[in-house]
């Protein structure tokens, strides 16, 4: 049996919205493939076990923190290896870790005042 997730809306990081653009489309992914999606703020990884109408069932792999990179057990009611169905509309594009601080650091000299 799988878990329910409420995935976050992946935004401008939609792996379907970038491919809409692309004129060679996308494939369908299959077994044993690595997917992204967020989960209340965090990176998840899930290796796929089988893609059905629109959505991958497939096993957390990985759960990392954005901000540090940090990999985490669990986050949420999320634990590595539970069992989640991820619609093609929840993928996210893996995003550039620690880039939320980078952009807050931004302009800034340690120091100065």
């Amino acid at each position: 049996m799988h878990k329910h997730v409420e995935w976050d809306d992946p935004g401008a990081d939609s792996v379907m919205r970038h491919f809409e653009k692309d004129p060679m489309g996308h494939s369908d992914p299959g077994a044993g493939d690595i997917l992204s999606a967020r989960y209340q703020g965090a990176v998840v990884r899930v290796k796929v076990a089988a893609y059905v109408e629109s959505t991958s069932i497939g096993e957390v792999a990985a759960i990392i923190a954005i901000n540090n990179g940090r990999r985490m057990k669990s986050h949420g009611k999320l634990t590595l290896g539970d069992t989640v169905r991820l619609p093609d509309a929840a993928r996210a594009l893996e995003p550039r870790i620690g880039q939320a601080q980078e952009e807050e650091d931004d302009g800034e000299v340690e120091g100065e005042n």
